[in-house]
């Protein structure tokens, strides 16, 4: 391995082989990472212009998770965007309190059926992505 390639957060290839997996993985990780920027900017909205109510005069549960996710999702994001681990593990995080929300208080997220079937669509195919760039990884 050249000294380039070892600064290289996720590795695209080496002595000239394409890493097409890597790159679809790092593809996949930029769309999901603008898709939880809007939903985070989203609950900003909530957050500093409220249509309703404002955050305070909301019970706890459903304030709490508003702030949460405001954070998370946003910080998800970024991580995503420059596809480094704690950016994935971050989202993992993020994704999964998101998904018990929905199952667990399945009033307190509007489209939570939707939003359910969209979060383990992508969760399944991160990991997909993610299995598919480390065999190609281990494969040079």
């Amino acid at each position: 391995m050249n000294d380039e390639a070892k600064g290289e957060v996720i590795h695209l290839g080496a002595n000239g082989r394409s890493a097409r997996w890597g790159l679809y993985l790092v593809i996949f990780m930029r769309i999901t990472a603008a898709l939880w920027l809007v939903q985070g900017l989203m609950q900003w909205r909530l957050i500093l212009a409220p249509e309703l109510d404002p955050l305070d005069a909301m019970p706890t549960l459903e304030a709490a998770a508003i702030v949460f996710f405001a954070i998370t999702k946003l910080l998800a994001a970024v991580g995503l965007w420059l596809a480094v681990p704690w950016g994935g593990v971050l989202w993992l995080f993020a994704v999964s309190a998101q998904m018990f929300m929905i199952g667990f208080l399945p009033g307190l997220i509007e489209g939570g059926r939707l939003m359910l079937a969209l979060d383990v669509s992508l969760v399944v195919a991160y990991f997909v992505l993610s299995w598919y760039a480390a065999q190609e990884r281990d494969a040079f």
